[in-house]
């Protein structure tokens, strides 16, 4: 599906590389107030919020962490209670055991080796326990330094759709997205996408008609 998409595209609306500044353009218009729905205050509580969030939703995630941070202000914290206490507290963000080992090994190295800051290079981020590329991309472009493109299942979705890859894979997708999408947008593409995925390019039933990049989409239906 995805390879027609892209064949498409380039006999129908023109070259990725040209398209996707008009795409960029048109999609922060329409969703002007496209960010990260998951509430936080500062660093430490971006990279948990971030962390509990696999394989729940980001309203989920809130309900737990207007409680959570309540208690948990400081990487300390998550460490001067019992592993059973923290795995009480985010039990209803699911694979709780998971989560809290997670938490707790990152917050241990936070405190080890960068002072009890967050980090914000990618790779320091990475060597985070539990915190795979795609959340240390997530945390790095929340904290002003996006060194890559956050591809989630709207990212991927609409990056097909609109003929701006080929892949399935999301380190590829990723790569591919980098080389086109300019620099100072890596921070807010993946939100607008995220955002016309949710309100306007469904998974299902895409709404064409009220889509404002219909015409330099490969897979409109208009």
């Amino acid at each position: 599906m995805a390879r027609s998409f892209v064949a498409e595209a380039r006999k129908r609306v023109g070259p990725k590389r040209l398209r996707v500044r008009l795409i960029i353009e048109r999609l922060a218009a329409a969703h002007p107030e496209a960010t990260i729905a998951l509430r936080f205050r500062n660093p430490v509580e971006l990279l948990v919020s971030v962390m509990l969030s696999a394989q729940t939703t980001d309203v989920n995630v809130n309900r737990v962490t207007e409680q959570l941070f309540q208690k948990y202000r400081r990487p300390e914290d998550y460490l001067a209670v019992p592993p059973e206490e923290l795995e009480r507290d985010v039990y209803a963000t699911g694979f709780y055991r998971q989560k809290t080992k997670s938490i707790r090994g990152t917050m241990r190295l936070l405190l080890d080796e960068f002072g009890g800051e967050v980090p914000r290079r990618l790779e320091d981020l990475v060597r985070l326990p539990g915190v795979a590329r795609k959340t240390a991309n997530v945390v790095a472009a929340e904290l002003g330094t996006p060194q890559g493109i956050v591809v989630d299942t709207h990212v991927r979705r609409l990056s097909q759709r609109l003929g701006l890859t080929k892949h399935d894979d999301p380190v590829k997708i990723e790569r591919d997205l980098m080389r086109i999408v300019p620099r100072e947008d890596w921070g807010r593409f993946p939100h607008l996408l995220i955002w016309h995925g949710r309100r306007v390019c469904l998974a299902r039933t895409p709404r064409c008609a009220d889509c404002v990049v219909n015409d330099v989409c490969p897979a409109s239906r208009i």
